[in-house]
């Protein structure tokens, strides 16, 4: 089904790392057994447990100013700020995190069940790719946001795959198994697109989530047989 089919993926990770490395969240990140760039690194961010080198972020001058280039994101505060505001209402933080903790490519996530998203300091200088991590990871919390309440851990596809072009479906079977295909191609479409992601997160902190984006046929079922909708 749409709705909880991501959760076993983006949850599933946290359930291979608490079975398979639970006494790592348990104490610190000296404790990570697998070192660090590795997915049980992560999972220690996480779960809030490993926060060396780990900042919240209020505004984008907590990103800019790590940077030498601080000025050259002034394009895109604008922007930026309109996502993390409609982050912020919904109960969703954004951290600034060192590289160490995430496996090697990893540019960014976003946890279903904290509710926070994790960007990657190694890769953030550059304002274009921040802004396309922000977008994506945004969208994710938008998905999180159309499965009923950011509350939950289950998300659901916002747009009808027919509607993702075909590019984005594409690059999504080329770098995601196959069950994780529909939100992240709709995502990464989200992530190379201006504003995109803005209006998802403003629809869903102004409570107005399902009149802005119809919910897919499998979604409606789902927030009505659990009360969200009538």
């Amino acid at each position: 089904m749409e709705v909880n089919t991501m959760k076993n993926y983006v949850i599933g990770l946290l359930t291979a790392l608490s079975l398979g490395t639970a006494h790592v969240a348990l104490a610190n990140e000296d404790k990570i057994t697998q070192g660090y760039n590795s997915m049980d690194a992560m999972g220690c961010m996480l779960l809030g447990e490993c926060t060396d080198g780990v900042k919240k972020v209020y505004s984008m001058l907590d990103i800019s100013s790590e940077y030498d280039n601080t000025e050259e994101f002034t394009g895109v505060t604008g922007e930026f700020h309109n996502m993390l505001h409609s982050l912020n209402q919904v109960g969703v933080n954004v951290f600034l995190a060192d590289e160490k903790y995430f496996p090697h490519t990893h540019r960014g996530v976003y946890h279903t069940v904290s509710n926070n998203f994790f960007l990657n300091k190694n890769y953030m200088g550059k304002p274009s790719t921040l802004m396309m991590v922000m977008r994506h990871e945004g969208w994710h919390a938008a998905q999180d946001c159309m499965a009923g309440t950011i509350d939950n851990s289950l998300i659901a596809i916002i747009m009808p795959e027919d509607e993702v072009p075909m590019i984005w479906r594409v690059l999504a079977e080329r770098t995601y198994p196959k069950s994780a295909l529909p939100w992240e191609a709709e995502a990464g479409w989200a992530g190379r697109t201006e504003n995109m992601t803005m209006n998802a997160l403003a629809a869903c902190a102004g409570g107005n989530m399902w009149e802005v984006y119809e919910p897919t046929p499998l979604t409606r079922k789902y927030l009505e047989q659990n009360g969200y909708i009538e």
